[in-house]
């Protein structure tokens, strides 16, 4: 059960997130993870390059029309910009709610197809005592289940209840939880393939939610889309993306639930903001919308690449803006194709690490 001290500030952290037009800027990237794409653009892997980088994205001014939440990584939480203002209320006076990743990563399952489990409740409760109290209002875990290992049933329960068990412990800490089953797009299979695993990914959670005491409607779903795997040779277009995913979650999650807030998982720019206009173009109870990374991010690391100029940083946190902007048309259904230059070039990676 969600202690009553916390019912206000919860209210306050969902309706920000989840008001029309808004969605969440997802800038979690671990330490590796951001030193892998700051290299990709001829950026050193430091802890000031980092904060640099992750400072132009808290910074661009606006963000707060369109983007009600930002995820940190643990190390973002902590840190400052350039003229001493703490990330945190950096974010809070953009009107952003700073929230933090909590789960401690992937492991290899034993006894599985190869496949993986998240580690982190050992020690959650008091670290999510301690992200609260430097300002995070909400949390986010991801797990991953592989199509093409099968799924095994221990992989798609372990991922159930140790998103249960973050949600349970997140609830109680005052902490608005994300909760992210992300099937990966690695594979040949086609989407009624991904539809099959997801409805099943989604059931067994919801079961382990519910025998959680998770309160639906104080957390936040972060699912793939339902679509192809990257290598099918049969690829979909929007509408149909659109209505294979809303029939999974109309046949899956409760409509109380606070808010369906996608992930990109590798697919192109326009392909994320495409999909999820389709979506808010049919009628569903909840609000959907978009946590996106490297959909609203990779124009933008692209064009900054480690530069001090301020004519780039501002070329670059106007990129984001429009990122920001056109996927807030999306969750309204009213994004134009025709009037974007995004990019439309696929960001799969096989084997993609976090």
């Amino acid at each position: 059960m969600v202690p009553r001290a916390f019912g206000s500030r919860f209210l306050s952290t969902q309706q920000n997130m989840t008001m029309p037009g808004k969605g969440i800027l997802a800038m979690d990237e671990s330490n590796a993870t951001c030193g892998t794409r700051l290299e990709g653009v001829g950026v050193e892997n430091t802890e000031e390059n980092r904060r640099r980088y992750r400072e132009l994205l808290i910074t661009t001014k606006g963000m707060g029309e369109y983007v009600g939440g930002a995820i940190l990584f643990e190390e973002t939480l902590y840190q400052s910009c350039s003229d001493g203002t703490s990330f945190v209320d950096a974010l809070r006076k953009e009107g952003m709610y700073p929230g933090i990743k909590v789960d401690k990563g992937l492991r290899p399952l034993a006894n599985s197809n190869g496949e993986s489990w998240c580690q982190g409740l050992d020690g959650l409760a008091e670290r999510a005592a301690e992200y609260y109290k430097q300002g995070a209002r909400f949390c986010k875990w991801r797990s991953v289940v592989s199509i093409p290992a099968g799924p095994s049933k221990i992989a798609v329960t372990d991922c159930a209840y140790g998103l249960a068990r973050y949600a349970a412990i997140c609830q109680n800490a005052g902490l608005v939880p994300i909760v992210e089953p992300e099937i990966l797009l690695d594979g040949d299979h086609d989407i009624d393939r991904n539809f099959e695993v997801a409805s099943m990914v989604w059931a067994e959670t919801f079961k382990y939610l519910a025998d959680n005491n998770v309160k639906f409607d104080r957390m936040l779903l972060k699912p793939s889309m339902v679509a192809p795997g990257a290598d099918c040779p049969k690829k979909s277009n929007a509408k149909e993306v659109a209505e294979y995913t809303l029939k999974m979650l109309n046949s899956r999650v409760p409509p109380e639930t606070a808010g369906i807030m996608f992930l990109s998982g590798g697919l192109s720019e326009l392909d994320s903001t495409m999909y999820l206009n389709a979506m808010n173009q049919q009628p569903n109870p909840w609000h959907v919308s978009f946590s996106y990374a490297r959909a609203l991010q990779n124009s933008v690391i692209k064009t900054w690449a480690g530069s001090s100029d301020a004519a780039k940083i501002k070329e670059s946190q106007e990129i984001l803006l429009r990122r920001a902007r056109e996927n807030s048309e999306a969750q309204r259904g009213v994004f134009d194709v025709t009037n974007s230059v995004t990019e439309g070039a696929s960001m799969y990676e096989k084997g993609y690490v976090y």
